[in-house]
């Protein structure tokens, strides 16, 4: 199992954040903090481990312990004992995280996904200490349930945690290696047992050719009106409209339907604010623009923001721009090797490049890559209000969708 981790570290003085940085040691922390353990020795061991009084810890199966210093010359001996899983316990856990793989992605990579936790808690496996599991001692004279050297070593830990996820899995009872080799040989299994099992099929370019011999002919529709002369209703009462906003509305309700006979249904599950934004982005003069903002509430410059978005990359713009998603990590992993790749090309190897969600950030140079979720790359540029506008077509490729806006920056 692991070694001795480094330590002492002081910590920041307050809060969760004081002890990790990610969810995962955060979520420790919450954990400790929620068991049955003594809230007033559980206080006093924060003080300790903030003035980085916890030494270096070790890590082994259900036991984590250091020396802690106390009011003594000599340090005590601590230690907190973790539950370790059954073998039953350890096959369910492995069969849930060998079954999607962004868990095994994420793991390798570094993180511990919030689902790879969730999945294990509705599987029975707890992996994050339950109210009643932490168990400490200590080579003190102090009787109290934790001793507050114990209770500095729970907080401690969190830190460990936050550079190593595994960690919380040696704890449990089994090391990185194994869980590795364990994982790669129930995906391998899975892998023969699928291949095992594929209907035989048939070739691609047979089942296209087979269908289009009894594919239906819909007719094509008329060519619209370039103009409506005659209006065959007067602008409802109280609305505003004048005759040629009522004309510019039916034109574009023609262009519309016409757009939905030859299959195109992407504008048919526009919320208001995206149809708005739609129409604005048909260029309709700066007081169409107005009555737009005005009639849904919306912030110009927001507002302006999707427009733009909109005229790059029609719904799937303004997706982008105002939903952020958790996509697959395999897939960010991918995009961040390639990045620092294009980087390196450009000599700009050093440059940061930071990833949160869907979004890969060059933290230096102002740009943005968004993944949306058809797939594709969305280029943004900062500008100087400290704001991210859409700046170029989405592409398949993210380096393309770099190189698209870089000279830019430059």
């Amino acid at each position: 199992m692991s070694p001795s981790l480094p330590g002492p570290r002081r910590a920041p003085a307050r809060g969760k954040r004081a002890f990790a940085a990610t969810w995962w040691g955060q979520a420790w922390v919450t954990s400790l903090e929620d068991s049955t353990l003594d809230a007033g020795r559980l206080s006093r061991g924060r003080t300790y481990a903030r003035k980085g009084m916890v030494g270096s810890i070790n890590v082994a199966p259900g036991r984590i312990r250091a020396a802690v210093q106390g009011s003594e010359p000599r340090p005590y001996r601590s230690a907190v004992h973790l539950p370790v899983l059954t073998d039953p316990q350890w096959d369910t856990l492995l069969d849930a995280i060998a079954a999607r793989v962004g868990h095994v992605a994420a793991l390798l990579d570094g993180e511990m996904p919030a689902e790879l936790v969730d999945d294990a808690r509705q599987s029975g496996v707890p992996l994050l200490p339950q109210a009643s599991e932490l168990d400490p001692d200590c080579s003190c004279p102090d009787w109290g349930y934790p001793c507050k050297h114990a209770a500095a070593l729970c907080y401690a830990i969190a830190g460990t945690i936050d550079v190593d996820p595994f960690v919380i899995f040696a704890l449990r009872g089994r090391d990185r290696d194994e869980i590795l080799a364990q994982l790669r040989a129930r995906r391998a299994t899975a892998q023969e047992t699928a291949t095992s099992q594929a209907p035989t099929g048939v070739p691609a370019a047979a089942a296209y050719a087979r269908w289009t011999e009894h594919a239906p002919q819909l007719p094509w529709p008329p060519a619209p009106a370039a103009h409506v002369s005659v209006l065959p209703v007067a602008p409802p009462s109280g609305t505003g409209l004048t005759a040629p906003d009522l004309e510019r509305l039916m034109a574009d309700a023609a262009a519309r339907a016409e757009r939905l006979l030859t299959g195109d249904t992407a504008g048919l599950h526009l919320t208001q604010h995206q149809d708005a934004v739609r129409i604005a982005a048909s260029s309709p003069g700066p007081e169409w623009f107005h009555h737009l903002i005005q009639n849904i509430g919306a912030k110009p410059t927001a507002f302006a923001r999707l427009t733009r978005a909109w005229r790059f990359d029609g719904s799937h713009g303004i997706t982008v721009a105002e939903q952020p998603h958790t996509p697959n990590p395999v897939v960010m992993t991918a995009a961040r090797t390639a990045l620092k790749t294009a980087l390196a090309e450009m000599d700009a190897a050093h440059a940061h490049l930071r990833g949160w969600r869907n979004r890969l950030t060059l933290t230096d140079h102002g740009i943005q890559l968004r993944l949306g979720p058809d797939t594709r790359w969305y280029p943004y540029l900062l500008d100087d209000d400290g704001e991210w506008w859409p700046a170029a077509p989405a592409e398949a490729d993210p380096t393309a969708a770099l190189t698209a806006v870089w000279r830019r920056t430059q």
